[in-house]
């Protein structure tokens, strides 16, 4: 399946949601240093021409991976349930 390395047939019959859920959370984690690289990088370039710049490239981009919140009760139930079916 494209960048992720894994064969079509593998991917829609073989693996299980679980699975699938793990590789594509995987996936997204490799490329977090990369953006973070170019915000930093975006957020230099702006500050040198801002008259009033933000003070931090988190306050200027906000990407989905920073919340600031805990992570729901669902979200919780469903990494106990990705914990549960390793084990097995």
């Amino acid at each position: 399946m494209g960048e992720i390395g894994i064969p079509r047939r593998e991917f829609l019959y073989d693996l299980k949601w679980w699975e699938v859920k793990s590789i594509i959370r995987g996936y997204h984690a490799r490329h977090h240093a990369g953006w973070e690289q170019a915000r930093l990088i975006a957020f230099t370039v702006f500050c040198t021409v801002a008259k009033d710049p933000p003070k931090l490239p988190e306050d200027w981009i906000r990407f989905t991976w920073e919340k600031q919140s805990l992570p729901s009760e669902d979200d919780i139930m469903d990494l106990k349930a990705d914990m549960a079916s390793f084990k097995k």
